[in-house]
């Protein structure tokens, strides 16, 4: 039996709240009067002084209010909206989150609703324009920062990364139920995971709405920029650490190789060069695949495959290498006390290169493979 075709108005509505002002019920009530059938808001510890709003709210037709005792976070009240609407709701189209202070648009929203019934498989991201003159500077100059740091690491361009208005379709309930993080954070956490998960994430252009430099904001600029910038760098320098080690392991056996051992059995040049590389790789690769796997990406999926594709990775990475360093030996740039250096600068070189092969196809995980 063919299914109904899917409705903008099968989409639920998701807004984490915290301590609102009278704005958010009339915000409510235009989503409603939009033709959205189901919002759910949840309540992330606000204070009884805040309570009446939430009545308010509770008694709207189509509108359900769940309530945290204390305070926990913009990730936790998502994820409790998540839980609550995937007990609730199992036929909705997807679910669409906005911020309560009312700068998503109604217009907007209802787009996202309407690109849902579409039927695939993406996380859209409502994207403001922070090229705009309202548009206050720490924000223009934050996000665009954020965006370059983001698409250098993880190899996806967004030019709005801090959006909380965003929609997928409800087979990705548990995957974003998977993902670790619990306050602010927890949104750049989606990201980096669907960008790992291979999960497209597609921009769509939004109205751009800044009320008195969004001034109703709980975002506190220094302790969520850093909780944020945490979660995307925190990966990168658990890969730098791990590499710094297999970096010195591998440098350190190469070069006892070529300069101290090779020459014993008459190899030199360019066979030494290459005949140390391997071995030296052949030592360092299952320490850097078991630091990376388990520490850096926290990969639990099928490792023989994983473990071919590494391999796959050395090979080229200590080819290229090796060419590089045989190049630059030819050209004499590195003479004497400094022969090392080449193979440190190849290295180095190709460390940035590898984070982002690793991160994108070797340790990919596969959000389908979480959706149970």
């Amino acid at each position: 039996m063919a299914q109904p075709p899917l409705r903008p108005q099968d989409a639920v509505m998701l807004i984490p709240s915290l301590e609102p002002d009278d704005r958010l019920p009339a915000y409510v009530r235009r989503l409603l009067d939009k033709g959205f059938q189901h919002v759910v808001i949840v309540d992330d510890g606000s204070s009884a002084a805040y309570q009446p709003i939430f009545a308010e709210l509770d008694a709207m037709d189509g509108v359900s209010v769940t309530h945290h005792e204390l305070n926990r976070g913009k990730g936790c009240a998502l994820k409790t909206g998540y839980a609550y609407i995937q007990a609730h709701f199992p036929a909705a189209s997807g679910v669409i989150t906005a911020d309560a202070d009312g700068q998503h648009t109604v217009e907007d929203c209802w787009h996202l609703a309407e690109v849902l019934t579409e039927g695939k498989r993406a996380l859209y991201l409502g994207s403001r324009n922070f090229n705009l003159d309202h548009v206050p500077p720490k924000s223009r100059h934050g996000n665009k920062i954020t965006s370059a740091v983001f698409r250098l690491l993880y190899g996806v361009y967004l030019p709005d990364t801090q959006t909380g208005l965003r929609a997928f379709r409800m087979a990705d309930l548990p995957f974003m139920l998977d993902v670790p993080g619990e306050r602010f954070e927890y949104e750049m956490q989606v990201l980096i995971a669907c960008a790992r998960a291979k999960l497209p994430m597609i921009p769509i252009e939004i109205e751009t709405v800044y009320e008195n430099e969004n001034a109703g904001t709980h975002f506190h600029p220094i302790r969520d920029s850093y909780r944020i910038y945490k979660v995307i760098l925190g990966n990168f320098f658990l890969y730098a650490g791990s590499s710094i080690i297999c970096f010195l392991v591998d440098n350190g056996v190469a070069n006892l190789l070529r300069f101290a051992l090779l020459p014993l059995l008459g190899l030199r040049g360019d066979t030494a060069i290459q005949v140390s590389g391997y071995l030296a790789r052949l030592v360092s690769s299952p320490l850097n695949f078991v630091l990376n796997r388990n520490f850096v990406f926290k990969f639990k999926q099928d490792t023989g495959k994983t473990a071919l594709k590494y391999a796959l990775l050395c090979i080229v990475t200590i080819t290229v290498s090796n060419l590089g360093v045989s190049l630059l030996d030819h050209l004499h740039v590195f003479i004497g006390g400094f022969a090392f250096i080449p193979k440190i600068l190849m290295d180095t070189l190709l460390y940035l290169v590898n984070y982002r092969i690793q991160n994108k196809w070797i340790f990919a995980k596969s959000a389908e493979n979480q959706e149970g």
